[in-house]
């Protein structure tokens, strides 16, 4: 498996540390894995439910998991009520979607002041991911889809 994004080079590149900057990482390296896509310019991210702080934070660690950027044009973030996350593979053709579980939205509001989101994401980063969100392949959706 490729090297992971660490937790010093997440806060270095986005400040401090936080639970969606986490999350951003742990959903970035699970798509690019379930997807088998290349880092950088191998896969596209779309987002929806990300738009305000401290939600956007996920952004930056999507960023840095998967290379994918705003400069590339290969990630992009959408309005929405709920975090959901489409990744694609433009090679294959393969795509994902991700949900993050109740559970975790329930911790995630409850969470007060910097040292409990901080100590909640230093726990986030050893989780399996497969705990904290959902992770299906695509369907016929149309506002789930990439354009070709």
């Amino acid at each position: 498996m490729k090297s992971r994004v660490s937790v010093n080079q997440a806060v270095k590149f986005h400040g401090h540390l936080g639970p969606y900057l986490v999350l951003g990482i742990l959903l970035g390296e699970a798509a690019l894995k379930k997807l088998k896509a290349k880092k950088y310019f191998g896969i596209m991210v779309k987002v929806w439910g990300a738009t305000d702080k401290p939600k956007s934070c996920l952004i930056d660690g999507l960023q840095l998991a998967t290379g994918a950027t705003y400069g590339k044009g290969n990630i992009e973030n959408n309005p929405g009520s709920r975090i959901k996350i489409l990744a694609r593979n433009p090679e294959n053709k393969q795509e994902i979607k991700m949900y993050l579980k109740e559970w975790l939205i329930q911790k995630l509001d409850s969470l007060k002041g910097h040292i409990k989101s901080e100590q909640f994401a230093k726990s986030l980063y050893k989780t399996n991911p497969m705990k904290i969100f959902e992770l299906t392949p695509m369907t016929h959706d149309p506002i789930w889809r990439f354009q070709d």
